[in-house]
C-alpha cells in the first residue's frame, strides 16, 4: 500500500526543463538523501524523515518535510513525471526500474539489483539512484511513499545532467541489467539514445567485458563516476571492483540480513570493511540490520575522499546478479559519510 502524499500545487510547468530540484522547489545540479529507520514503537511518521544535502549545504540538514510529501526533494523531483499530461508526451522519455517493483506492476523477471529513476527531455534530465523497494509508483498513478518503505534507511543520489549524458547513462544500464516496469522512449529519443531505449525493453549486454566504468558530468559540470556490471562479471562490486579501481580502503553500508553476506575483505591490496552502525550529529544512532541504503565511502582521505551511493550489497547472490554504484570525489560530501561510521567489522 502506498502512503497518501501531501500535494503541493503548480511546482512544475510544462516549460521547465527537467532537473533535480531541492526541498525549497529550486533546480539543483544534485541532491543526497539519507531516509532514517522508523523509531522503534514510534509512530509511521518517523519511518519518513531524512537527512539531506546538497552543494549549499556543507553537509546534512533535516529535511523539512516528510518523504510522502511532493513539497520535498525526491517528490518535487518525481513530481515533474506524474503530471498525466506530460508523461506520455513526445518531447519526455522515462525509464522506472526496481528489482523489487510496486506491488500492481510485479514481474517473474529477475533482472540486476538494481532501483531508480531516469527522466528527461530533449535538453536535459535526471538520474536518481535510490534504494526503496515497491518505488515509484508507475507514471500513470501519484506520488507516494510506499508503507514498506518505513522500516529501514534508504539513499538517494539525484543527479542532473545534460541531454548528451543519457548515451553512457543509457549504456551502464545495460550492464546493469535493469527490472523496468514502466518506460516510455520516444522514437526521436531512441534514435539518439539507442542503449536507454534498448535498457527499457530488458536488453543487457551481450559479450565481454562484463562491467564498465565511465566518467559523467553532471550539468553544473560536477565530476561523477558510474560503475556498473552485468550478471557474468561473478564477483562482488566492492571487493571485486570498486576498492581496487579507486585504489582506497573502503567501508561498505548495506542490507546485512540476506543470505549469505560476505564478510569484510583484506584479501586484495585494498581491503573493504562492513559498517555495522552509523551516527548522525544529532545523536540518531541505528545498525546496519535496520538500514537499506547501499553507500560505500573511502577509509580516509589521505589522497581522494570517495564517496559511492548506489544499489548493491555485499552476499553471494548478488556476485551473480547486475548493479552499480556513482561515485564522486568530495571533501565535503566524505566527510559527511565518514563521520557516520561509529562501528565496523574488521577482517578475520
Amino acid at each position: 500500500m502506498f502512503l497518501p502524499l501531501l500535494l503541493l500545487a503548480g511546482l512544475w510547468s510544462a516549460s521547465a526543463s527537467i532537473s533535480c530540484y531541492n526541498d525549497d522547489g529550486q533546480p539543483v545540479d544534485w541532491f543526497i538523501i539519507y531516509k532514517l529507520p522508523r523509531v522503534k514503537r514510534g509512530p509511521p511518521e518517523t519511518g519518513m524523515m531524512y537527512k539531506y544535502q546538497d552543494s549549499s549545504t556543507g553537509g546534512w540538514v533535516d529535511g523539512k518535510s516528510l518523504m510522502n510529501s511532493t513539497a520535498v526533494a525526491v517528490g518535487r523531483t518525481l513530481l515533474q513525471l506524474y503530471k498525466s499530461s506530460q508523461n506520455q508526451s513526445e518531447d519526455l522519455a522515462y525509464v522506472l526500474y526496481n528489482d523489487q517493483p510496486p506491488p500492481e506492476e510485479l514481474s517473474g523477471t529477475i533482472g540486476g539489483h538494481t532501483k531508480g529513476v531516469v527522466l528527461l527531455d530533449r535538453t536535459q534530465g535526471f538520474w536518481l539512484v535510490h534504494s526503496t523497494p515497491r518505488f515509484p509508483p508507475a507514471a500513470k498513478d501519484h506520488y507516494s511513499w510506499p508503507e514498506n518503505g518505513l522500516r529501514n534507511g534508504q539513499s538517494f543520489l539525484c543527479v542532473t545532467y545534460s541531454y548528451a549524458q543519457f548515451k553512457n547513462i543509457g549504456t551502464q544500464l545495460l550492464y546493469n541489467n535493469i527490472l523496468v516496469f514502466d518506460y516510455s522512449v520516444p522514437d526521436a529519443f531512441a534514435e539518439d539514445l539507442p542503449d536507454l531505449a534498448s535498457a527499457a525493453k530488458h536488453c543487457h549486454v551481450k559479450a565481454p567485458p562484463w562491467n564498465r566504468q565511465i566518467q559523467l558530468n553532471s550539468l553544473g559540470g560536477k565530476t561523477f563516476i558510474s560503475f556498473a556490471k552485468y550478471n557474468l562479471f561473478y564477483d562482488d562490486l566492492y571487493s571485486g571492483w570498486l576498492a581496487g579501481a579507486l585504489k582506497h580502503d573502503l567501508l561498505v553500508q548495506f542490507w546485512p540480513n540476506s543470505r549469505g553476506v560476505l564478510c569484510s575483505n583484506c584479501s586484495q591490496t585494498y581491503h573493504v570493511f562492513n559498517v555495522q552502525s552509523i551516527t548522525f550529529p544529532c545523536g540518531t544512532s541505528f545498525t546496519s540490520h535496520i538500514d537499506h541504503s547501499k553507500w560505500s565511502v573511502s577509509l580516509d582521505n589521505s589522497e581522494e575522499a570517495w564517496i559511492c551511493i548506489g544499489d548493491m550489497n555485499r552476499d553471494m547472490e548478488e556476485e551473480k546478479r547486475g548493479g552499480g554504484t556513482v561515485c564522486t570525489n568530495d571533501p565535503s560530501i566524505w566527510k559527511s559519510y565518514r563521520s557516520l561510521v561509529t562501528q565496523y567489522e574488521p577482517c578475520k
